[in-house]
């Protein structure tokens, strides 16, 4: 599972938009994390976590701090979480994550860079079905028995933990994240999550050449387009 994680990583890596598009992707989620809770990371552990991964990413401080304001300040913008499935080319599946103002600009948006890159969209759980839906956490300079050892004494249930590279990664369901990570700071206070979220896991990666690769960058590169999507997984190994 933990090769599968690093190629879909290597993969959105490559085909992620530029750095203004990163930010404002950020930025939006960081303003719902704050709207919907309290404007503050120490008393809101959606929006803490959020911004520790806008960090790694390196959003600027004043991004981030203008998201959190614009919540305080009570501006009406209502954003809602919607998800698309689909059918790439060859044999390749899609499941796009959105957070919009707009639904219907939103599912536009989605359909045509799916029927613009000979794709089709498919009806909710069409795709999802088949993918792992994980809390996925990962750190270093710690070994295998030391976080098994951690998660046992807190009794916190995960499904895999595995070591990749020179990085332990945890695996659990969606709903134990939280518990995933307060069981580590046992082991450091100060602990740096390098993987530390939800996600999408492919069961198995496939290789496209031709025009397949080529309508599915145009895929991507469409779904990347949209200020709406907000992360886009993929079953395709597009490293070199």
């Amino acid at each position: 599972m933990g090769r599968a994680y690093q190629v879909r990583k290597a993969a959105m890596e490559k085909t992620a938009a530029a750095k203004t598009k990163v930010y404002s992707r950020f930025g939006r989620e960081i303003y719902v994390a704050a709207k919907e809770g309290v404007p503050d990371p120490e008393m809101n552990t959606s929006l803490k976590r959020v911004i520790e991964r806008a960090k790694k990413a390196q959003v600027p401080a004043d991004i981030i701090k203008r998201a959190i304001d614009k919540a305080k300040s009570g501006a009406a913008d209502n954003f809602v979480s919607v998800t698309y499935e689909g059918f790439g080319p060859g044999a390749s599946t899609v499941i796009v994550e959105c957070s919009t103002d707009n639904t219907n600009r939103a599912f536009t948006d989605v359909r045509n860079a799916f029927s613009k890159s000979n794709s089709k969209i498919g009806v909710q759980g069409s795709v999802s079905h088949s993918y792992d839906h994980v809390a996925l956490v990962g750190v270093k300079g710690f070994s295998e028995d030391q976080v098994l050892e951690a998660l046992l004494m807190a009794g916190v249930d995960v499904s895999n933990v595995e070591m990749e590279d020179d990085m332990v990664m945890i695996y659990g369901e969606p709903n134990v994240l939280k518990a995933i990570k307060d069981a580590l700071y046992s082991l450091n206070n100060d602990i740096d999550f390098e993987v530390d979220e939800v996600t999408y896991i492919a069961p198995e990666m496939i290789k496209l050449e031709g025009d397949d690769l080529n309508y599915f960058n145009r895929l991507i590169d469409m779904l990347n387009a949209s200020d709406d999507v907000q992360n886009v997984y993929h079953n395709v190994d597009l490293e070199a």
